[in-house]
């Protein structure tokens, strides 16, 4: 419960806490960044780490203080967004034959596995690409990706173009528009609007499977 707390206490308060740490450490920002968005995207029992508001806060932040190099930046991000992914693909495979066998596996709920089908099942290998907007299922799609044995030259094609369209948009967003005088007022309504539209497929994914039931 703690942990939740804290992980909520971040993300509310995610310009502060990015702000402080680029302010007196900017260069262990770089790893700290990246870390972030490899382990969010590469270990499949972390899904709620908040990939999305840390770019976008990153982005708003660095442009503010000028203390970071916006452009090296981007390319760590975009190196953590892709590497993490190909982890994520490289567990799904080594768990591969747990999982079709429907074994329990710890720290790793089967439920978001299905859901994460169900979501390959309507956008083919795109889904892919299309999950790095989509929090969970963006966790868990390299994970199914691997398990159901893509062909990995397929999966990197569509994890380059997703990575980069990921922190592109995200972090350019908070960059360029970060520090509009409306968005510094209200950031913190800013990073949960972020937070809700993020997780507006998921909610739409749920809702169907109820009716289904």
């Amino acid at each position: 419960m703690q942990l939740i707390m804290q992980l909520i206490d971040f993300i509310l308060n995610i310009d502060k806490y990015i702000e402080t740490i680029i302010g007196s450490y900017p260069l262990l920002t770089y790893f700290v960044l990246f870390g972030i968005i490899f382990i969010e995207t590469g270990v499949v029992i972390l899904p709620f780490l908040p990939g999305d508001s840390v770019l976008f806060a990153a982005g708003a932040i660095i442009a503010k203080t000028g203390l970071m190099n916006p452009v090296l930046v981007l390319v760590l991000l975009y190196i953590a967004a892709i590497a993490g992914d190909s982890l994520n693909y490289s567990i799904g495979t080594r768990l591969g034959k747990r999982v079709e066998s429907k074994q329990k596996l710890k720290f790793i709920k089967m439920e978001y596995i299905e859901r994460t089908r169900h979501f390959f099942d309507k956008h083919g290998h795109q889904a892919i690409t299309i999950a790095r907007f989509v929090p969970i299922i963006r966790t868990f799609a390299p994970f199914v990706a691997g398990v159901s044995k893509m062909k990995y030259a397929e999966f990197l094609k569509f994890n380059i173009i997703g990575g980069l369209l990921w922190v592109s948009i995200m972090y350019g967003a908070g960059f360029f528009f970060g520090n509009i005088s409306f968005i510094k007022e209200h950031f913190s309504l800013i990073i949960l609007a972020v937070i809700f539209i993020s997780f507006v497929p998921v909610f739409i994914a749920f809702l169907k499977g109820l009716k289904k039931k």
